[in-house]
Formats: structure tokens, C-alpha cells, sequence
């Protein structure tokens, strides 16, 4: 697609919308729910709050991406106080012209990443073609292919990366491409207390990709590209990204509103969070309410009152860590080792309980036997 000279918005024209065009917006604000268990994530994220915190945004995309980063940047801000770090699907032979392209739509820093470069706020980094690309401390770094001629997943590997890195101030998003390269690494992401942004398959050129991660369930919208800008302003704006550790557990009222969170959840799912860590689960309130705009722990409650498919969505993100137990390779190789050897040895049909699971209604699906020992031979 023929590039076109338009010159960047200014800031002032970027319109951040309420909370009413988030919860009523259909298909946008409610993901569908999730088919599938999360992939562990064993690095523990610093914490990323603080006066030098910034979220950094990665952004993947194949084909038809490349009008899809070109929509996106038009409306967004130069000074947004976010990092982007965009890993489209390059060939490894060609260089790599996209910095250039992009320059003529945003007013941001646009480079090509090098190994070893710190990531800075209202600025634009590009994977170079034929590498893939990590971060650490909010530092770039490049890797050679393991196998150049093997199927690759640069995308998955980042956000992967980013969401063991940067945790909650992680943001992902998956723009058009086919196949489903991101799904895996959006899903590390949603553990860490990150954001997913996913372009709404209508509006992308190849919608493989973007069909792949709404199947997951875990994204937080479905959005067309021009329209992500402003929904990601008001996500990092949100007061809820800056309240002190001490706050979130020493002041009374967020704790009574806690409590009543607790009773709506357990009136609707029959699960009873109050005995759960309180910090935890503020945080993933604390999420929701960035998500959805709401600055107010009252006014959440009065929300999710009004509003049951949003106890449901608290539901699944309170269990998401509790799903990484059945993709924890240590854990099956323990039962294998000390509790499948005793069963084998006499006759019984035995099940087990898979509690926690995002995908059964009332968090426990049964796992018979034979197919968890089949799962555990192969490992």
C-alpha cells in the first residue's frame, strides 16, 4: 500500500473516551471466553511503579501490517509517555525501510532497535530484520535465529519477554497477520497483569492473527487501529497506575469496598476469595478498573452490580495465575514420579479436578485418569 503524506494529529486532537463508549461498545470491551490454559511465567517482574514508570507496548503484526502501524501511529500522540517496540514480520534479506515510513506519520523517535538500547518514553523501536529480539531492565536485546530456515515466532518471543520484564506495565497488541503468531505470548502477558489490545478482525487485511488471539478470550478490546491510541491514553492515565504500595492495604474504605467485591463474586460463582491475599487481589481489581476507565473502588462496585458479565471477567482474571499449575512441567513430573506409580499398581479409575480452570463455568472440570497419565508419558 502506497504510503501517504499526511501530516501527524496534533495532541490536543486525540479525544480519550469515556467509560460509557468502553462498557457499551459490544464485542469491544467484553472478550469471549477463553478456550485454553495459560503458558506458565517463571520471572518474577520488578516493580514497575513509580515517577520514572512507563508502560512499554509492543506490537505485532504480519501481513497487512504495515497499514494497520501507519493508522495507528496517525493518532497517537507524539508525547504519550509510552515506548513502543514493534515487531512486524521482515525479510531476512531485504533491509528494513519501515523506520522511514513510519517517520512520515508520527513525530516520535522512530529507529531501528540495536542490541544493548534502553528503551525511552515517546519513542519507536523496530525489530531488524532476521533477529529476534528480547528485553531485560527495559533494555533491548538482539539474538541470532536458532534455526534460520525453521518457522519462527519473533512476536510470541517478545511478548513473552516484555511481560516477564516489565509485568504490569506490559501492553501487547496483535494487529493483522495470518496464522497466530502473539496468542501464545498475550496469554504471559494477561498473567503478568499486562493489557491486550487485539485489531478487530473486520478491519484487517489478513485476519488470521487477530481472530487466533480473541479466541483466547483474554483480550481486553477488539479494536480497529485508528481507534486504539485514544483507549491506550486513558488506560495509562488512570489513577489507579499510580497509587503508592501502602495505600492499596492500609486504607479502610478501598477494604470495605473489597469485601463487598468478595460477596458479589461469591454470590455469582459460588467461590469465595476473602481468604486470598488482599494485595493480589487488588491488584487485578486495581486492572479492571484501568481497563474499564473507572477511577472509584465505589464505583466499581456499583459497576459490577449492574453489570454480571463483569464479575465473570473478575472471575477468570482473579484464577489466571491458579491455571499455570496444569501447564507446569515441575508439578506433572512430581505427581508422575510419586503418585502414578502407586495407582498403576492396582485397579482404579480415578479422576482429577482441574480447579481454576478459565474455561469450565464453575472452575472445575474433571481430567479422567488415563488422559492424565497419557500427558504425563509424554513428557
Amino acid at each position: 500500500m502506497a504510503a501517504k503524506k499526511t501530516k501527524a494529529k496534533k495532541t490536543s486532537s486525540t479525544k480519550i473516551p469515556s467509560i460509557k463508549s468502553v462498557s457499551t461498545s459490544g464485542s469491544f470491551s467484553q472478550p469471549r471466553p477463553t478456550r485454553r490454559y495459560l503458558a506458565p511465567v517463571t520471572a518474577q517482574p520488578s516493580n514497575n511503579r513509580g515517577a520514572n514508570s512507563f508502560p512499554v507496548v509492543a506490537i505485532g503484526a504480519s501481513a497487512g501490517g504495515l497499514e494497520a502501524f501507519e493508522l495507528f501511529f496517525r493518532n497517537m500522540p507524539e508525547d504519550n509517555n509510552m515506548a513502543f517496540v514493534l515487531i512486524p514480520h521482515l525479510s531476512p534479506e531485504h533491509k528494513s525501510i519501515m523506520p522511514e515510513i513510519l517517520s512520515r506519520y508520527s513525530k516520535m523517535s522512530i529507529v531501528q532497535a540495536e542490541n544493548g538500547m534502553k528503551v525511552n518514553p515517546n519513542c519507536v523501536y523496530i525489530i531488524p530484520p532476521d533477529k529476534d529480539m528480547s528485553i531485560l531492565h527495559r533494555t533491548l536485546q538482539l539474538l541470532d535465529p536458532v534455526e534460520r530456515r525453521s518457522i519462527r515466532h519473533p512476536i510470541d518471543f517478545f511478548f513473552r519477554s516484555l511481560a516477564q520484564d516489565q509485568g504490569e506495565n506490559a501492553i501487547c497488541i496483535v494487529l493483522s497477520g495470518t496464522g497466530t503468531e502473539g496468542t501464545l505470548g498475550l496469554k504471559d502477558v494477561k498473567v503478568e497483569g499486562g493489557l491486550v489490545l487485539v485489531q478487530d478482525p473486520k478491519t484487517a487485511k489478513y485476519d488470521g492473527m487477530p481472530a487466533s488471539a480473541i479466541a483466547t478470550g483474554l483480550a481486553d478490546y477488539v479494536l480497529p487501529p485508528d481507534r486504539m491510541p485514544a483507549y491506550l491514553l486513558a488506560y495509562v492515565k488512570n489513577p489507579v497506575h499510580h497509587l503508592p504500595r501502602h495505600l492499596e492495604q492500609t486504607e479502610a474504605k478501598p477494604l470495605d469496598e473489597l469485601q463487598k467485591i468478595f460477596v458479589l463474586v461469591r454470590s455469582k460463582t459460588g467461590h469465595d476469595f476473602s481468604r486470598y491475599k488482599h494485595s493480589t487481589i487488588m491488584r487485578r481489581i486495581e486492572r479492571r478498573m484501568a481497563v474499564l476507565q473507572i477511577e472509584n473502588p465505589a464505583d466499581y462496585v456499583t459497576y459490577i452490580r449492574n453489570s454480571p458479565q463483569e464479575v465473570d471477567t473478575l472471575f477468570k482474571e482473579l484464577l489466571i495465575r491458579v491455571t499455570n499449575f496444569f501447564r507446569d512441567p515441575e508439578a506433572y513430573d512430581t505427581l508422575r514420579q510419586k503418585l502414578y506409580p502407586s495407582f498403576s499398581r492396582i485397579s482404579l479409575r480415578a479422576a482429577l479436578y482441574g480447579f481454576g480452570s478459565p474455561d469450565a463455568p464453575q472452575a472445575r472440570r474433571p481430567i479422567p485418569w488415563p488422559f492424565f497419565s497419557k500427558s504425563m508419558s509424554r513428557r
